[in-house]
This record gives C-alpha cells, sequence and structure tokens, in this order.
C-alpha cells in the first residue's frame, strides 16, 4: 500500500509535456530527452512529414503517449507545458502545399495558445532563422527585422512562422501568457528524412549512392549546422528560462561553413567519387546565414558543443544503416 501510494505521489508531480509535431525530426529527440528527465510527454502530430518509427521506441513508456492530431484543429488536454514544434521546414515539404503550410503555423499557433491560456501552460514557439528571410545583416541578432519576399514561393513558411511569432507576443500582452520563441537555424542530425531537400541529408544521401552532389548556385552561400543534441539543450532550456524577459532567442551554430564546404567535409567522410554538380539557385534561396548568440549564452548559459565533423559523423552512421535497410 506505501509503494502503491507513493507512486502515485510520483506520478502527481511528473510534469505533463505537449509536444506537437512530436514524430518529427526534432521532435522526437525532445520527446527522448523529455521523458528520459522524468516527464509525462504527450507526442502529437498528424504524419505528414513525422514518422511513427521516430518515437516507436518511446511507446513501451507509460508515460508516453502517441496522437495523431492536425493543430490546425483544437485540442483538449491538460498539461504544464507545450512546445508546439508542427510546421514541416523544408522547402520540398513546405511548398507541396504552401497553403496548408501557413494555416499550420497560423491556426496552429492560434490553438495552441488558445489552450496555454485555458490550462496556464508555459508555451514554447519553434520558429525559424527564415524570418530573417535573405539577410542585409551578418549574422543576425534577434533585433534585426529580416529581408523577406512576402509573396515568393518561400513565403508560406517565412511569413507563416513571421505571424506565429507576433500572435505569440500578442498573446503575451493581452494575456500575459508565459511564452518562448526560439528562432532555430539549421539543425541535423539522425532522423532527418532522406527526401526533405535539406543540404546535409542531400549530400549524405547523394554520397553514400554514389551519384553527384547537388550544388545550386556556387556554393559559396553560407549556412551553420547545429547538431540536433546542442538543438533540444537550448530549447529546454529556453522553456526552463525566467518568463521576465520573453525576447526571441536565435538557437544555433555560430560556425559558417560554405555550401561547396560542407559538400566536401560529407566527401571526406562517406568515401567514393562522388562529384559535385552545380544548379541554378531557387528563387529567394538566403545567400548567408549565421546566428547571433549572445542572448542565448547570457539568458540561457547555452552554446553548442558538438562540432560539424562529430556531428556529421553520427548522421553519416545514421543513414548508412536506414539506405542499408532499404535494400
Amino acid at each position: 500500500m506505501e509503494n502503491t501510494r507513493l507512486t502515485a505521489a510520483m506520478e502527481w508531480t511528473l510534469k505533463k509535456i505537449l509536444i506537437t509535431g512530436g514524430a518529427g525530426f526534432i521532435g522526437s529527440h525532445l520527446c527522448e530527452r523529455l521523458l528520459r528527465e522524468g516527464n509525462e510527454v504527450i507526442c502529437v502530430d498528424n504524419f505528414f512529414t513525422g514518422a511513427k518509427r521516430n518515437v516507436v521506441h518511446l511507446m513501451q513508456s507509460p508515460y508516453f503517449e502517441l496522437m495523431r492530431h492536425d493543430v490546425c484543429f483544437p485540442l483538449y488536454v491538460e498539461v504544464d507545458e507545450i512546445y508546439n514544434l508542427a510546421c514541416p521546414a523544408s522547402p520540398i515539404h513546405y511548398q507541396h502545399d504552401p497553403v496548408q503550410t501557413t494555416k499550420t503555423s497560423v491556426l496552429g499557433a492560434i490553438n495552441m495558445l488558445g489552450l496555454a491560456k485555458r490550462v496556464k501552460a508555459k508555451i514554447l514557439l519553434a520558429s525559424t532563422s527564415e524570418v530573417y528571410g535573405d539577410p542585409a545583416v551578418h549574422p543576425q541578432t534577434e533585433g534585426y527585422w529580416g529581408n523577406v519576399n512576402p509573396i515568393g514561393p518561400r513565403s508560406c513558411y517565412d511569413e507563416g512562422k513571421r505571424c506565429a511569432e507576433t500572435l505569440f507576443f500578442d498573446y503575451q500582452r493581452q494575456h500575459g501568457l508565459d511564452i518562448k520563441v526560439a528562432r532555430i537555424f539549421n539543425t541535423f542530425g539522425p532522423r532527418m528524412m532522406p527526401d526533405d531537400g535539406r543540404v546535409v541529408s542531400n549530400f549524405i544521401v547523394q554520397a553514400l549512392s554514389g551519384k553527384p552532389l547537388t550544388i545550386y548556385g556556387d556554393g559559396s552561400q553560407t549556412r551553420s549546422f547545429c547538431y540536433v543534441d546542442d538543438l533540444v539543450d537550448g530549447l529546454i532550456r529556453l522553456m526552463n528560462s525566467p518568463s521576465t524577459t520573453p525576447n526571441p532567442i536565435n538557437l544555433g551554430n555560430p560556425g559558417e561553413f560554405t555550401v561547396r564546404q560542407l559538400a566536401e567535409k560529407v566527401l571526406q567522410q562517406v568515401g567514393g567519387d562522388s562529384e559535385l554538380q552545380q544548379k541554378p539557385l531557387p528563387q529567394d534561396d538566403p545567400r548567408q546565414r549565421q546566428p547571433d548568440i549572445g542572448l542565448a549564452r547570457e539568458m540561457l548559459g547555452w552554446a553548442p558543443k558538438v562540432p560539424l565533423d562529430q556531428g556529421l559523423e553520427h548522421t553519416i552512421g545514421y543513414f548508412r544503416n536506414l539506405l542499408a535497410g532499404a535494400d
């Protein structure tokens, strides 16, 4: 009887955490980490880009729940914290149905903010470095308002996230919600989709398949690559931060590499004789991307620890096993 009461008391003190987009690349790693830290996790996903295989190993835990749901519709659960990650994040997927992408960002934010208001939960938005567009300021600080084309093929994602940020800050001002906004820069690691069109997964899959590595433009455009474990740590630190300064916070690795340098690093680790193949640069593709993480260092005590080469080694190993299983 004493053990039963103790177990019930422990369950009573567990934080109940909702993660939308929880079966996706970043979301699944976040579910895993929060569950490991002793929380109760509700993973919500409509499986447009998420996959059950990303979280199936978590389903044996009695404190993990997987729910198929589209955040464009209201959700009624009782939780303490909400991580709103739901939205396709790669150009191939968010441009496939741009109207739905905008709906997911905007209606998803409205519905999750409404839930947070009702149950008095803390809520975090997974925003994006794409709110800066093709930046005229380098590196990008949170005070920069961005250079975004509002009617281009990437606008459904860029402007959808900008509107979601607006909603978050208006809910904070109007209703006193405890909000957190993370502007996530390029992130990579295991569980990326092999066909998501992102540069890291593209290069790795092409190299492992012995195909030419596709470089758009001349490869001089820059990106900053953050390993997923570092990003998850930043998201959790942001959620647990004081509510007195609800600034957007850049989360990313400030190490800057050209796309061509990334291709060369992938080829060096994978081996083989794949060549580099140039194609025209897509419309509105940013020429440079590098986060200023001064606020994250100051407010969260956070900085990425995993170097690009080490992260690539883990990611290449994941894709090598994934492709071998597909044969």
